[in-house]
């Protein structure tokens, strides 16, 4: 797929671990298209924030900070006022910042415009909690994946090993039980599926199979394929 194509944007959504940001960058790659974590952008203003000592509930502050925030994507590098902060914001603790955060209206106003504009001339896969839902309501196709717990905590787990990380299985859990929980009771833009999402459950899968679940349904809805 080109970018002299149609315009095509997809939603995948889901709660931590679930795969939705591995689906979403192999499926961007497949489609030939761009990809937007906007866990990254939350992740991203959470540890500016956080950095500059701002209380969540000083929301005076907080807009001001915000309009002090340049965030920039290359090549899937995420960039924060030109400081490089990959790697940076993939520590569980700016994880919490980041849902901590993300229930302030301010914050996630500023989120949604930097999707909203990037997504508005380009084909893209976007993958969060809210972009079926909230941030991206006419998308194409919303996916909505989710797995066990006990899954989505092995894999997180898994991934901190590889970057020698000493967090334990057990405190892995608990810190998604906190998530989900957050994330699912908070009053603005819970998660949750849209109503016209396609729900697949990863705790079984491969990636590959999950790819393929997917392209079949882009395929059914003639966004992919012949």
């Amino acid at each position: 797929m080109s970018e002299e194509d149609k315009i095509i944007r997809i939603a995948i959504d889901g709660p931590a671990g679930s795969g939705k940001s591995t689906i979403a960058q192999n499926l961007a790659e497949i489609l030939q298209i761009n990809y937007l974590n906007s866990g990254a952008l939350y992740r991203i203003i959470g540890y500016y924030l956080d950095l500059k000592g701002i209380n969540p509930k000083d929301l005076k502050s907080v807009e001001r900070r915000l309009e002090e925030i340049n965030i920039n994507i290359r090549n899937n590098q995420y960039f924060l006022n030109r400081e490089d902060v990959t790697d940076l914001i993939k520590d569980s603790r700016i994880g919490d910042l980041a849902s901590m955060y993300s229930q302030i209206s301010l914050v996630r106003n500023k989120v949604n415009k930097i999707i909203k504009n990037i997504s508005k001339d380009t084909s893209i896969v976007v993958d969060g909690r809210d972009i079926g839902t909230v941030v991206l309501p006419d998308s194409d196709i919303k996916i909505f994946l989710t797995a066990s717990i006990e899954e989505r905590a092995k894999r997180r787990w898994e991934e901190e090993k590889e970057r020698n990380k000493n967090s334990s299985y057990q405190q892995i859990l608990a810190e998604i039980k906190r998530r989900d929980s957050n994330d699912s009771n908070r009053s603005l833009a819970p998660l949750k599926p849209a109503k016209d999402a396609f729900i697949i459950d990863t705790t079984s899968l491969s990636i590959d199979q999950v790819l393929n679940k997917i392209l079949n349904l882009l395929k059914e809805k003639k966004i992919y394929g012949d």
